[in-house]
C-alpha cells in the first residue's frame, strides 16, 4: 500500500505551467529595463512637426549667419606677400643660395590702409605649404624640459636636435629649432615709428603652465645648421612669447601666427613703411610668406565661412520646409493610427 497522499500525488503529476520559467533556464526575468521598455521620447514625425522643425532651424540660423557675415565684413585686413619681392629674381636655386648666404636681407615694403582700422591692430606672419602637423615634427620636442629646470636632460624625444657637442639643447627638438626669424619694423607716413608690442601675444595658460620661469635657453642654435631664430639666454622661456606662439603647432599647412599688436588707430589712406629682415627659408620647400595686419570683431578675424555655412543650412531648411508644405497642402497623405505603434501597446506585448 502506497503512503503517498492524493494531494502530493496530484502535485507530482500536474504538468508545469509553460509560461513560468524553468528552474535551470537561462531566460532572463522579465523587466522593463531588459526589454528596453523604459520611458523614452519617441516623437511621431508628422508633416506639421517636420515643417515646424525646419522652420525653427531657419529662424535661428539665418540671423546668426547674417550677423557673422556683417562682423566679418567690418574686419579690415591688409595682406602682403613678400617672399618673392624680397629675394633676387631667378630660379629657385638662386633664392635658396641667397637665403643661406650672409648677404644683407633687409627689404622695404609699403602698405596702404584701405579703411579706418581701430586699435588693437594685430600683426601676423602667414606661412603657406609648411606642414607643422607632420608626425615626426610634432613629436620632436620635450614638454617636460620646457616646463621644469630639473628636466633639462629629458631630451629622448627631441632627436635630431637633442644635443650639441655632448651637451643638451634647451629648448630641444625640431619645433623650437625651426622657429620663425623674420623681423618687422613699422613707420607711418614717413614721419614716425609705429611701435609693435609683443606683450600677451601668447596664451596665458601656455605662459603659466607649459613654459617654466626657471628654464633658460642653453646651447640653442649652436650647431652647424641653423634652423631659425636665436633666443636670449638671460630671459626665461615663459617670457619669450615669440617662442611660445611658435611652439603651439598649427593643424593646417597654411597658418598665421601672431607677431605683435599695434596699439594706435590707423586712418584710411595712411601709408605704412615696413622694414623687414627676410631671414626665414621658405624657398627650399616652395613655401610662401605673407605679412598680415588685421583688426578683430566679436567673432575674431575675417572669416566668411561661418556666416556662409549658417546661411546655407538655414536656406536649405527653408526650401525643404516650403517643399514639404506644398506637398502637404496639394497632395496630403492620410496618417496611420498611432495606437498600433509598438510603444503604445502594453509592455511585453501582453
Amino acid at each position: 500500500m502506497s503512503n503517498t497522499t492524493p494531494a502530493t500525488h496530484s502535485a507530482a503529476t500536474e504538468p508545469p505551467d509553460p509560461s513560468s520559467p524553468r528552474r535551470n533556464s537561462k531566460r532572463p526575468k522579465y523587466s522593463r529595463f531588459t526589454q528596453q521598455e523604459l520611458p523614452a521620447c519617441k516623437p511621431i514625425l508628422t508633416p506639421r512637426w517636420v515643417i515646424s522643425a525646419f522652420m525653427l532651424v531657419t529662424i535661428v540660423f539665418v540671423p546668426i549667419g547674417l550677423a557673422s557675415l556683417f562682423a566679418s565684413r567690418d574686419v579690415v585686413e591688409i595682406v602682403n606677400r613678400y617672399d618673392d619681392e624680397c629675394a633676387p629674381s631667378g630660379s629657385r636655386s638662386d633664392k635658396v643660395r641667397f637665403i643661406q648666404s650672409n648677404a644683407d636681407k633687409t627689404c622695404n615694403r609699403t602698405l596702404t590702409v584701405p579703411k579706418h582700422m581701430k586699435k588693437p591692430i594685430y600683426v601676423y606672419y602667414q606661412l603657406d605649404n609648411f606642414y607643422q602637423n607632420h608626425r615626426r615634427y610634432v613629436k620632436s620636442r620635450s614638454d617636460q624640459q620646457l616646463r621644469s629646470r630639473n628636466k633639462e636632460n629629458d631630451v629622448s624625444t627631441c632627436k635630431p636636435e637633442d644635443t650639441v657637442n655632448g651637451t643638451t639643447i634647451v629648448p630641444c627638438g625640431l619645433v623650437a629649432w625651426s622657429m620663425f626669424n623674420d623681423t618687422f619694423s613699422f613707420s607711418i607716413n614717413n614721419n614716425g615709428q609705429l611701435p609693435v608690442t609683443k606683450k600677451d601675444i601668447s596664451w596665458k595658460s601656455d605662459r603659466d603652465h607649459k613654459f617654466g620661469k626657471d628654464v633658460f635657453p642653453k646651447n640653442f642654435q649652436n650647431g652647424t645648421l641653423i634652423g631659425g631664430a636665436h633666443l636670449n639666454e638671460s630671459i626665461p622661456l615663459s617670457a619669450q612669447e615669440d617662442l611660445i606662439v611658435w611652439m603651439r603647432t598649427a593643424a593646417l599647412p597654411t597658418f598665421r601666427k601672431l607677431y605683435g599688436k599695434i596699439e594706435v588707430d590707423l586712418k584710411a589712406g595712411d601709408t605704412i613703411n615696413v622694414v623687414l629682415k627676410n631671414n626665414y627659408n621658405t624657398y627650399s620647400f616652395s613655401g610662401k610668406k605673407k605679412l598680415v595686419l588685421s583688426t578683430a570683431s566679436w567673432l575674431g578675424g575675417k572669416n566668411n565661412f561661418i556666416g556662409i555655412a549658417y546661411l546655407a543650412v538655414g536656406g536649405l531648411c527653408f526650401v525643404l520646409a516650403m517643399t514639404f508644405t506644398v506637398i502637404y497642402l496639394v497632395k496630403p497623405r492620410r496618417l496611420g493610427d498611432p495606437s498600433y505603434l509598438s510603444w503604445n501597446r502594453s509592455p511585453g506585448g501582453h
